[in-house]
């Protein structure tokens, strides 16, 4: 009977404040909409970043001349250094036939020689792709003793780095902003239930009932406000999500693929919304914890 009784009263809070539910109902879908939007946004720029983080590499310029013995002791040198991934050794020959590739002139006619010395393209590891970290293997590279320079996108990777940075900063306090919103309307749209029920609290407390009986029916509908608006939230995105796959080529298409994880944790997210905003009403103007 007191489930029931929770339940009933939980859902009758809707009916008594309405327009106050409504508008946590849909801040707590925006929210949750908004920070799946960055989450989207944010997964498949960093698979970009990532994929242009593989490309960048170290190239290590050889002094000249130099043995086939000493390229092997080189190798074995730089293969140790953490944070190398691979190491992959460039001959004169090879650096000619890369800038015919890349040029369309062969090099030894134009100047009747080969000044391209040779190198070692290096790639990092996954963890090491970043600038503050390769600039820490290229000061270990140049202690190498037969190193004469080395080369990489330095610039590159510091602008990836900034842009990283500043994208989730910006998504991180969008996202508290939009959270802290939702938590402070469902708390405002609890305590106008709360004030409505203010005679029946009182009475319930009179007669002995539970605080369990009293604060459970408010954190309900706390939850169900924070469901509906999860819900909401999860059927606009994959509505929108499948739309817009219509629209971009096959390319593309991997860009807007979410799994079901994803819709069942903006429905989590607004139930823990819901229930925290609750929590925070009943603990405020009940004047005791539950």
């Amino acid at each position: 009977m007191s489930l029931g009784y929770i339940i009933k009263e939980g859902i009758g809070g809707f009916r008594r404040a309405k327009l106050a539910s409504f508008g946590s109902i849909i801040t707590i879908a925006i929210a949750l909409m908004l920070v799946g939007l960055f989450y989207v946004v944010s997964t498949n720029t960093s698979k970009l970043v990532e994929g242009i983080r593989q490309r960048v590499e170290l190239e290590a310029f050889l002094e000249e001349p130099v043995s086939r013995q000493r390229v092997v002791e080189l190798e074995r040198q730089l293969i140790s250094i953490e944070g190398i991934e691979q190491v992959r050794f460039i001959s004169k020959e090879e650096a000619a036939k890369i800038f015919k590739e890349e040029f369309g002139e062969d090099i030894n006619s134009v100047l009747d020689f080969n000044p391209l010395p040779p190198s070692f393209k290096i790639v990092l590891k996954v963890g090491y792709r970043t600038r503050d970290k390769a600039e820490e293997i290229h000061k270990k590279i140049m202690e190498i003793k037969g190193i004469d320079n080395i080369a990489y996108r330095r610039e590159l990777l510091e602008f990836l780095d900034q842009r990283v940075k500043m994208l989730y900063s910006v998504g991180l306090l969008l996202g508290i902003l939009l959270a802290v919103s939702a938590v402070f309307l469902v708390s405002n749209t609890i305590r106008l239930t709360i004030y409505a029920k203010r005679k029946s609290v009182q009475t319930m407390k009179l007669v002995g009932a539970s605080r369990w009986l009293i604060r459970a029916p408010f954190v309900i509908e706390g939850i169900l406000q924070g469901l509906i608006g999860g819900v909401i939230s999860a059927a606009i995105f994959y509505y929108l999500l499948t739309m817009a796959a219509g629209f971009v080529s096959n390319e593309l298409i991997d860009f807007l693929q979410v799994g079901t994880l994803f819709y069942f944790s903006i429905i989590l997210g607004g139930i823990f919304l819901g229930f925290f905003g609750s929590v925070i009403s009943v603990r405020r103007f009940i004047q005791e914890s539950i």
